[in-house]
């Protein structure tokens, strides 16, 4: 698709989404919260004048192709955030800027752009139209851009066939299944080939087999398009199995972001430590945490595992053998072997 929004000249080196110092205080707005301290206040004195923050002081940046995962418990501002990330809601204090432009200096007309050919969304909602079938509702954010109606509808039937729903154009949403309307809702979301993927908690209405169907689907169209995806989410399970980094909300803060692995291994405090007490060390944690360097001279025997699998998938290889086993990059280079010890250690959570 063709885009008429400036990108940075040096694109690879600016995050492709970055928010600094970002508050939502409910009850006020942007000049009477900063020159009222109102980053320095306490829950008290916000409260004492009326005012509710349900964001505070958020601040990361998201790489190109990242899937970047914001989680927390019911009203601990995750899906405040991703909406101030967009705009759908004014941050009181702060700055978004996507590809290095100031998304909160935007005019409404800039914005509605940026939004329209840098944006996709999908919410908890389906939100689909009724009286327009599949190919129409999949085809409905090219017509608002005035896309001729033979090039939105190629589009649209591309993306039908991406989320698997071909043969189903010409249905209408009450005919289709929660996960299938979903499915529309996602391949919608991509018809405009946006630069940034906002999900805010797209999967948690749907059973529990249509929800692990979808994440992998959600893996499988990431592995395709590489897209700069933020993935609101309560389910823990569903951040480890998605994300490449995970934030951590607890009351409007950021409290911990890190890499699974990072989250479960080095939680930042009591609440996190609580958040991942349950989670399965070897499905989380990858062999490049039980290495030992050595060239592949120094490694003796034929069994072989790459640095970036997770124990989980390697275990039976490893307790099944006597023999060193080899850890090799992606390009095939050897650049250690398994440290059995911490292997063990690290399941049975003494590392």
């Amino acid at each position: 698709m063709a885009n008429d929004i400036p990108v940075s000249q040096d694109s690879n080196d600016v995050p492709m989404l970055s928010c600094r110092g970002i508050w939502k205080v409910f009850g006020a707005n942007k000049s009477k919260f900063e020159q009222s301290g109102g980053s320095d206040m306490t829950d008290e004195e916000l409260l004492a004048r009326g005012w509710t923050a349900a964001v505070r002081d958020a601040s990361f940046d998201v790489a190109r192709g990242e899937v970047f995962v914001i989680m927390g418990l019911s009203g601990s501002g995750k899906s405040t955030v991703v909406r101030c990330l967009s705009r759908l809601i004014e941050p009181t204090s702060g700055e978004v800027n996507v590809e290095g432009q100031d998304l909160l200096a935007a005019s409404e007309a800039k914005l509605l752009k940026i939004r329209r050919q840098k944006m996709g969304m999908v919410f908890q909602h389906f939100a689909l139209l009724p009286n327009r079938d599949v190919l129409g509702n999949v085809a409905f954010p090219l017509q608002v851009q005035d896309v001729a109606r033979s090039q939105r509808e190629e589009r649209a039937r591309e993306m039908i066939s991406l989320v698997g729903l071909e043969g189903r154009e010409n249905f209408f949403p009450g005919e289709l299944s929660g996960g299938q309307q979903q499915r529309v809702g996602i391949a919608r979301s991509l018809a405009s080939d946006p630069a940034i993927w906002f999900l805010d908690e797209p999967f948690s209405a749907l059973d529990p087999l249509i929800r692990a169907d979808l994440q992998d689907e959600l893996l499988r169209l990431q592995d395709q398009l590489h897209k700069t995806t933020v993935f609101i989410t309560h389910d823990l399970d569903e951040s480890i199995k998605i994300a490449d980094r995970i934030a951590i909300m607890d009351q409007g803060r950021i409290v911990q972001i890190g890499s699974p692995e990072e989250l479960v291994l080095n939680p930042a405090n009591d609440y996190v430590a609580r958040f991942v007490k349950n989670v399965p060390r070897s499905k989380v944690v990858r062999v490049s945490n039980i290495i030992r360097s050595a060239t592949s001279a120094d490694v003796v025997g034929d069994w072989v595992v790459n640095i970036n699998d997770r124990l989980a998938d390697v275990a039976p290889r490893i307790g099944g053998s006597t023999q060193p086993i080899a850890v090799q990059d992606d390009g095939g280079v050897t650049v250690g072997y398994v440290d059995r010890d911490k292997f063990v250690r690290i399941l049975a959570g003494s590392a």
